[in-house]
Order: structure tokens, then C-alpha cells, then sequence
């Protein structure tokens, strides 16, 4: 199959051609049908993820059609359009169990922990526990765009943030995590504020349903104007960059007993931001991490796709061949663009 592989972190990957996957005992194969370009992969080919080893094929965000099925997989066959989260869980472990496999203990990470879904077919393993059956009137590249982003950004806003009808929730970063929770939040009747430093990003925030919108760079204080815009603060606040100055600020623009997720990876010297635990305490806040969603809670972000009440394909931007998925990645340090690039053909 063709992939795109890297021998050495911040080293151009290659398109290769290299042997095809064969599944697992538990495990199926994919033929990718579409694959997400997105800033965690660009962290992992800079060397972030220590659980990358080389050589490494990237890509986590899959959406494809199930080719062959390991001895032990009974829910699955040949011809099944499937998606999945780009954590999948053991199925064994403790949290696994409890229904979080999203923090699996022992948790299987394609693009990760194995080589991923910048090629031609893809191999899974754990399929039972976690492949996603797709809605016939759900395409690939719809669908891909769901496994990091948007998945992440729905479990952020409606399972860990709790936002309810009516409340404001800040989102601090409009790339495809930010721009995700905007359409999200407003989906589910929250009031939006969209920050970033990009007007055109803060542009396309307004078109999804932001209701107010902040460029950092032309106010003197970001979170004055955020407790301004909002009266008093947000109830719920996401950092979707992962900014140490980001971090800080979805936290200190809360009202009392706000809500703050964090979704944006901090890695390297970033990984442990100064915080404002004295609001934390006096204002009694909480902080929440979002680290994809489990399998099963799929369901619930699909139907209201098919309700048409998420309209993910609109956060689409650039659809790319697998070449141009190699310089999407190399360059995303560079934040090019205002929507989700997308890998759909090989």
C-alpha cells in the first residue's frame, strides 16, 4: 500500500510503498476512506508523543469501509463504513469496564501507539469495543472529520463542560477544535464567545454561531473582555488552542462556579502552565480535561448530525491527496486556513 511514513521526527514524511496491514485476532483492516490532518498529528512528527516509534505512519481521524476481520471479531464483516475514536480502549482494563475508554489504561491510539491512517488501509485493533457504525447519509469525509476535533469538542462542551441552554461558554482558539465547540455549544442553546487572534477565524466563529467575538491582539485585557461581553464571566470555558496564556485566560474569564475544559494539547516545556488556582478556590471552579469520547456515546452526536441540528461538513476546508496531506502536516504550526483538512484520496 502507499503511506506516508517518517523515518526521523521534524524530517519530511515520504509517500512509500509499504507492506498492507493484516488484522489482529480482535482487530479488522480499514481501506481508508478519508483521514483528518490535525495539529495532534503535527505534534507527534515533532516528536511530542512518546509513545511514537520509528518509522511512523501518522493519522488518527478515520472514517473507512471494514476489508478483512480478524478470527475473533463477531460484529463485523467485510463492506461495513465505520468510523472511530482516535483513542480505543482495551476493553479489559478498569476503565474500560466503567464505560471510559477514553482514558484507557492500556489504550490502542492509531497514528499513536501504531501506525496510522496516512496510507492506503489502516489495521484496528479492539474492534468490538470500539468501531462506530456510519449513517448511510454520513460520507468519509464528514465522518473523519468527527474522530479527533469534533468528537473531542462534543464530550468537551456537552459531557465534561455540562452546558445548558442559555449559559455563555467561551471558546478560547477557533481552529477545528474551537470552531467545532462553537457550532456545538450553539446547537445545544449556549450563548458563544470566540476568541482568537484571527479575524478571518473570528469571521467564520460568527457564521457558526458565535454571538460576540474577541481578537486578543486589538483588546488591552482578553479576560476583562470576556467578563464584560458576558456579564460577569462564562459558565463554561474551553482553552481549544492549548496555550499557556490561553489556559489561563479560559480559566480567569469564569463567573463563580464556571466550568473550565481543557481540550488543546500542552506538551514540552508548555505542559504545566501557572494557573489562577487562587480564583479556583475563591470563586470555586473546576477544571476538566477532554481527551476524545468512548465508542458508545457516539450515538448521541450522530443523531443530532442526522437531525441536521450539527452540520459538521460545513467545517470542512481543504480536501487533499495524500501528497498534500504531507505538507498540510509539516506546515500546521502555521495555522493555515479556517476549516478541517481532510486526506480522501490515495
Amino acid at each position: 500500500m502507499r503511506a506516508a511514513l517518517y523515518e526521523q521526527f521534524q524530517t519530511r514524511p515520504e509517500l512509500r510503498t509499504v507492506p498492507d496491514p493484516t488484522p489482529t485476532p480482535d482487530g479488522v483492516v480499514l481501506e481508508v476512506g478519508a483521514t483528518g490532518v490535525c495539529r495532534s498529528d503535527w505534534h507527534g512528527w515533532m516528536g511530542h508523543d512518546p509513545d511514537i516509534r520509528l518509522p511512523h505512519v501518522p493519522g488518527h481521524e478515520i472514517a473507512g469501509t471494514v476489508v478483512a476481520v480478524g478470527a475473533d471479531v463477531r460484529s463485523w464483516r467485510p463492506g461495513d463504513r465505520v468510523t472511530l475514536p482516535f483513542v480505543a480502549g482495551c476493553g479489559r482494563c478498569a476503565e474500560c469496564q466503567a464505560g471510559h475508554q477514553q482514558v484507557c489504561e492500556r489504550q490502542f491510539q492509531p497514528g499513536f501507539t501504531h501506525w496510522g491512517s496516512f496510507a492506503q488501509f489502516v489495521g484496528i485493533h479492539h474492534a468490538e469495543q470500539n468501531l462506530v457504525r456510519l449513517p448511510d447519509s454520513l460520507d468519509f469525509v464528514t465522518a473523519a472529520s468527527l474522530g479527533c476535533r469534533f468528537a473531542t469538542s462534543f464530550r468537551a462542551v456537552a459531557q465534561q463542560g455540562r452546558v445548558r441552554g442559555g449559559e455563555w461558554l467561551a471558546v478560547h482558539g477557533c481552529g477545528g477544535v474551537g470552531l467545532s465547540a462553537v457550532m456545538i455549544g450553539r446547537a445545544l442553546g449556549a450563548r458563544v464567545i470566540a476568541v482568537d487572534i484571527d479575524d478571518a477565524k473570528l469571521t467564520r466563529a460568527r457564521e457558526l454561531g458565535a454571538e460576540v467575538t474577541v481578537n486578543s491582539r486589538h483588546v488591552p485585557d482578553t479576560v476583562q473582555a470576556v467578563l464584560a461581553h458576558t456579564g460577569g464571566g462564562a459558565h463554561v470555558s474551553l482553552d481549544a488552542l492549548g496555550h499557556p496564556q490561553t489556559a489561563f485566560n479560559s480559566v480567569a474569564n469564569l463567573r463563580r462556579r464556571g466550568r473550565h475544559v481543557q481540550v488543546g494539547l500542552l506538551l514540552g516545556d508548555q505542559s504545566r502552565p501557572a494557573l489562577p488556582m487562587d480564583a479556583v478556590i475563591a470563586r470555586e471552579l473546576e477544571l476538566y480535561g477532554s481527551h476524545g469520547m468512548a465508542a458508545h456515546t457516539y450515538p448521541g452526536m450522530l443523531g443530532l448530525i442526522e437531525s441536521g441540528q450539527l452540520r459538521p461538513a460545513e467545517l470542512i476546508g481543504a480536501r487533499l491527496t495524500l501528497a498534500e496531506g504531507i505538507e498540510a502536516l509539516v506546515t500546521m504550526d502555521r495555522f493555515p486556513g479556517t476549516g478541517v483538512s481532510v486526506i480522501d484520496r490515495f
